[in-house]
This record gives structure tokens, sequence and C-alpha cells, in this order.
């Protein structure tokens, strides 16, 4: 392989294209490809080695708890769960149109792991998506809250991301000032981003779980103005894999 052309293309940084160079040299001879089909295969081979970086950076930056997709979900064991509804959803246009979404249901059926899906889904899209647990949330904005220049600059990761995932809602009570710190990102994102929420508990209940009857209704006014509330319902995923682990 000529030594120039490996170094312009080092230079040039296209490690994809050098990767399967001498591949697509071979398959040029043996099947006479013209030099623009040629370009374009090598040119696609470049595109497509940035595009896998930049899913795993941004899979990285996401913060998700574990790797959950789609396809690694269990539809069959709870059908009441609409499919065709969720990859709907991760297909994206609720981005587009700026709308909230809220999954609700008990513990146990999925809720987290279609969340973060989801957002799985979204990124290789191309959408930036962050994950965060309530307790994440509220502990990351809790402990700057006196320090301003931290504050904000955790806040605006919170208010950048096209998606921002915020589970757990109602495991337990949230300390005080929970809901102000809740409602600074409701409020900052409504109508400019999309934020997806999971919750155990009614909404009618957030008041009392927040500590903060006043904040948890202008959360609740906010969020649910463009939200679609999606009941998630059935057995419990984690009680069947400890029955199965004990059989």
């Amino acid at each position: 392989m000529n030594s120039s052309l490996l170094e312009q293309a080092r230079r040039l940084r296209l490690s994809g294209l050098l990767g399967t160079l001498e591949t697509r040299l071979q398959e040029a001879r043996s099947h006479d490809l013209a030099h623009d089909e040629f370009l374009e295969i090598i040119l696609q081979d470049e595109l497509d080695v940035r595009r896998g970086r930049r899913i795993q950076r941004r899979t990285k930056a996401a913060g998700f708890r574990e790797p959950k997709t789609l396809e690694s979900f269990d539809f069959s064991f709870n059908p009441k769960i609409d499919r065709r509804r969720i990859h709907d959803l991760a297909a994206g246009s609720f981005i587009e149109e700026r709308r909230d979404l809220l999954l609700a249901g008990p513990p146990g059926v999925g809720k987290s792991h279609l969340a973060q899906a989801i957002g799985h889904a979204l990124i290789k899209a191309g959408r930036t998506v962050l994950y965060r647990s309530v307790f994440d949330v509220v502990a990351e904005l809790g402990a700057e809250a006196a320090q301003p220049l931290r504050h904000q600059k955790i806040m605006r990761n919170y208010l950048r991301c096209d998606l921002l995932i915020i589970d757990d809602m109602g495991i337990k009570h949230l300390p005080p000032a929970s809901a102000e710190h809740l409602f600074e990102i409701v409020m900052r994102r409504y109508e400019l981003r999309s934020t997806l929420m999971t919750s155990n508990r009614p909404v009618e209940e957030w008041g009392r779980l927040l500590g903060d009857l006043p904040a948890a209704a202008a959360i609740l006014d906010r969020f649910l103005h463009h939200a679609e509330i999606i009941k998630i319902t059935g057995r419990s995923y984690r009680l069947k894999d400890r029955a199965d682990k004990t059989k």
C-alpha cells in the first residue's frame, strides 16, 4: 500500500478509513469498482466508525445505570405493555415536539429498563441524553447549593441535553429543598427540551413525597402540561428473576 497515502490518512485522522483500506483496495481490484464507488465505500467506513465512537461517548456521558435496550426487554412477560407505543417513543418524535413523558406503575414492572432503553435508542439516533435517579439529582444540586458557580455548572448539564431522564420518583420521601431543585429543572426545560420521569406513586402523592405541596403543584403543572402518561402494569421482573434463581 502507498505509504504516502497512509501518512496523509493518519494526518487527516481517518482512522476508520485506515482500518479497512487494505480490504477495500482488494475489493476494488477484484470487482473493478469505479473511482467514485470506491471513494463512497471508504468514506462510509470512516463515517461508520465515527458514528460508533460518538454513540459510545454519548452513552458514557448519559450515565445509564445499566446497558438496557428495547431488544433486551421481555415484552412477552407483561403483554399489556404497548410494545408499538414504546418503539414509537424511541423513534424520538416527542423530542422534536418538546413533549414530556411519565412512565408510571408499581415497582419491578420495567419502567427503568424502558426509560434507559428509550434513551439509548435516542442516542443512536443522534440525540444527547442524561440519566439520573431522583436521588442523584437532589444530592448533586443540594450539595452544591452553597457554591453558586458549581451549582450553575451542574444545572447546565441538566438543561442542555435533548432528553433528561429522572428515574425512581416515589420510592421514598426526599430531603428538604428537593422540590426547589426539581422545580428549577422542570421550569427551565419547560417547552424547550423533553424530560422523562418514572414513578411508582400517583402524581397526587408527589406533594407529600417532596414535602412541599405548592412546589409539587408547580412542578406537575409544567411537567404534565405537554406530557404523555404511560401506565406500565403487570408482574415484577425482579420477583421473576429471584424465583428463577431459587429453582
